[in-house]
Formats: C-alpha cells, structure tokens, sequence
C-alpha cells in the first residue's frame, strides 16, 4: 500500500497572497494527506486544504496569530517516521543570510546548512520535512529524506511591486526597494510523498 502525501510550505495567505492559488489546489487533488510546514498566516489556509485531505501543520517565524500550533510535528504514515518543522533559526544566523541573499538579487543561495542542522536535531527520522528557505530541496543522508517542498509564495518582481501597493510598514519597504531587482527566484512550488513501507519516494511540482 502507499499513501501519497501534499507537501506544502510558505503560503503566506492571506499575508502576501490573498487566496491559495488554484493551481496549488488542482495539483493537491487526490491527496490521502496534507502536510503543512510553517508560515501559513491563516486559519482560513488550513481550512482550504482540509476541503482536499486531512491536515497537519506546523508554526513558521510569520505565524504569530497561530501560537497554539505546535513547532515540531511527527507523524507515522506506513510505518515510517516523518518529522515535521518549519526551519527558521536564530535572527543571528537568519538576518545577514537575507541581507546578503537580497543584495545580491537572489544569485546567493542562503541557509544552505539548515538541512544538516535539522538532521542533527531530528536523527534517525525516516524524513524531515521543513520550510522556511522557499527553494525545494531533496536530498537523502544517513537514510533520512531531507525535504523541502519550496515556497508557494515567492519573491519576484511581480510579488514584490504586489506587497509595494499594499504599503507595508518602513522597514519592509525599505527591503522591497531593494528586493523588487531581484534577478533569480525560484517559481512557486509543492511537494510530494509517496510512502510506502519500503520507501519514501519525494517530488516537487511547480505551480
């Protein structure tokens, strides 16, 4: 038997996006599980996925109004255990790796540790799923899938200009002065899982 698994992270709605894209939605059809892994900004989020599977979610750094939702996440599916987080760090670690990936328009490629961290804190999962860096990311060591599925939301011009109109506070628009240039962003993406008790197979979709 196998179950497959939505894998989505960083929808920031309705924080940056007004609604789930429909795309997303289209692509989740059919789905025995949804796994969420941080930065969701609204209830309404969870309920809209929840129409398509069951959900299990973590809290990111932009879920303040979700405090009751848990950092960490396990889940068993097959047998196998899947470990749940979203990723986001100490601000000493986290703020000048976005500094620097901001000036230099998306060209660096920042939190490129947080894999090996999170399989340090979370050994002997059979997966690790997580957030955070909006960048999929697959990769196997020691026998754990570590896995991100990409951000659904992403900064790009488009989004950037979007977030401008919606005149942000001082210092986010200073940041979106900088980051409406950017010249290399990943397109908006979700993952899967196809679980079985043998494996764990991962894919990413973009939207």
């Amino acid at each position: 038997m196998t179950t497959r698994i939505g894998v989505v992270a960083d929808t920031h709605c309705p924080e940056f996006l007004d609604r789930l894209p429909d795309r997303l939605l289209e692509v989740l059809s059919g789905v025995d599980l949804i796994l969420h892994c941080g930065d969701i900004t609204g209830r309404t989020t969870i309920g809209d996925l929840e129409r398509i599977a069951p959900v299990e979610a973590v809290r990111g750094d932009h879920d303040r109004e979700l405090s009751d939702m848990p950092l960490t996440r396990e889940v068993t599916v097959e047998g196998r255990r899947i470990v749940m987080v979203h990723g986001n760090r100490s601000r000493w670690i986290e703020e000048p790796q976005t500094l620097l990936w901001t000036l230099s328009l998306g060209y660096l490629h920042p939190n490129s540790s947080l894999p090996h961290a999170l399989l340090r804190r979370f050994a002997g999962a059979d997966a690790i799923v997580f957030g955070h860096t909006h960048r999929p990311h697959i990769e196997v060591t020691d026998g754990t899938l570590l896995f991100n599925p990409g951000g659904v939301h992403q900064w790009n011009p488009r989004t950037t200009a979007q977030r401008l109109a919606q005149r942000p506070r001082w210092f986010e628009w200073s940041w979106l002065q900088v980051a409406r240039h950017l010249r290399r962003y990943p397109p908006p993406s979700v993952g899967f899982l196809d679980v079985s008790s043998s494996a764990i197979v991962p894919s990413v979709v973009e939207l």
